[in-house]
């Protein structure tokens, strides 16, 4: 019977890619070089993707993570001017945290702009896996936030020190709480739509940071009513939450890293093909995320008097079931034994 795979559109250009382009340019080396592997795409390649799903995704996520850093880039600004007005060392510290925060959206925008670029015959997959490589390092930095809140907030316990500049702290923390809610809104929101965990991960940590700066407001509250104990047991509170948000996302990235994928998702493929007219069992399925797409894989039984043609109408109409039934699918590919 052989074997047929759907979206043949879909990598045909990596093969062609890998091989001599057909026109004489040369390209940089170097770091430069390096860069322009990442950054920049071929006319040709970017034609040839552009009306791919994957890459449309890709392109939001982009213009996802620009946002974010623009909105957090102004959040910190606007930090820095009360820090300037106030003079307040605490608030310096915090704002030099959220600068350093803004910084972790670096590697997923690295990540997104290499998924962009085609398959080659190393990388045969394509580059999707960079987001999960970057899921990796904001994970971690959700774990270092957490161990600096719980350090910071056990040293005002053991050695309390009165909050002064009350009126400022109140306006920083109201600012590093809108922007960085808003940043998480629409990273969270974003990734669930194009199904990266990545980025999930990357608008709760920006979560993280406006929910430890609305805790700064309520300690500047119990300050100016007599209760500046709030401070500190406010911001363990805050710090066991963060462990608690490291521990669902480093799980999110491990289950990728490690090929997992819901079984409600194997489910639902599994019976969209079961209910394809001519399929007659299943032998295998498989699916695996690479980045932020669903690379399947199935055997399907069929009629051993199946034609060629038969097979292969049968083949498309799996993998268009397989697509009705799931999102985020990249590519399907089916293989029909005799049952």
């Amino acid at each position: 019977m052989g074997s047929t795979h759907e979206h043949a559109s879909e990598h045909q250009h990596t093969h062609d890619h890998e091989h001599s382009h057909g026109h004489d340019h040369q390209h940089p080396t170097g770091i430069v070089g390096i860069l322009s592997q990442v950054f920049h795409l071929h006319g040709h390649e970017h034609a040839s993707l552009s009306a791919d799903s994957a890459f449309a995704a890709n392109e939001e996520g982009i213009r996802t993570v620009w946002l974010a850093l623009l909105a957090l880039g102004i959040t910190s600004l606007l930090q820095v001017g009360v820090v300037a007005v106030s003079g307040s060392v605490a608030l310096l510290a915090d704002t030099a945290h959220n600068i350093g925060d803004t910084l972790n959206s670096i590697p997923l925008l690295v990540a997104f702009y290499l998924a962009r670029r085609a398959a080659t015959q190393r990388y045969t997959y394509g580059f999707g896996r960079a987001e999960d490589v970057a899921g990796v390092f904001i994970v971690l930095s959700i774990a270092v936030s957490a161990a600096i809140v719980l350090w910071e907030s056990i040293q005002k316990l053991i050695n309390p020190v009165p909050m002064q500049n009350i009126p400022w702290v109140a306006a920083a923390a109201i600012i590093g709480f809108l922007g960085n809610e808003a940043v998480a809104l629409l990273q969270i929101r974003t990734g669930r739509r194009i199904g990266s965990d990545a980025m999930i991960a990357d608008g709760l940590h920006a979560r993280i940071d406006g929910l430890t700066s609305l805790a700064v407001l309520l300690a500047a509250g119990g300050t100016l009513i007599g209760l500046p104990i709030l401070d500190p047991l406010i911001g363990l509170l805050i710090g066991v939450t963060i462990l608690f948000i490291t521990r669902d996302a480093a799980r999110r990235i491990w289950y990728r890293l490690m090929d997992a994928v819901d079984p409600d998702i194997t489910h639902r493929m599994w019976h969209a093909i079961e209910d394809v007219e001519g399929v007659k069992g299943i032998t295998s399925l498989r699916a695996r995320w690479v980045g932020h797409r669903l690379f399947v894989e199935t055997t399907v039984q069929a009629d051993a008097q199946l034609s060629l043609s038969d097979s292969a109408h049968l083949s498309e109409h799996v993998g268009e079931a397989v697509r009705s039934r799931v999102a985020h699918i990249g590519e399907v590919t089916i293989q029909i034994v005799p049952a």
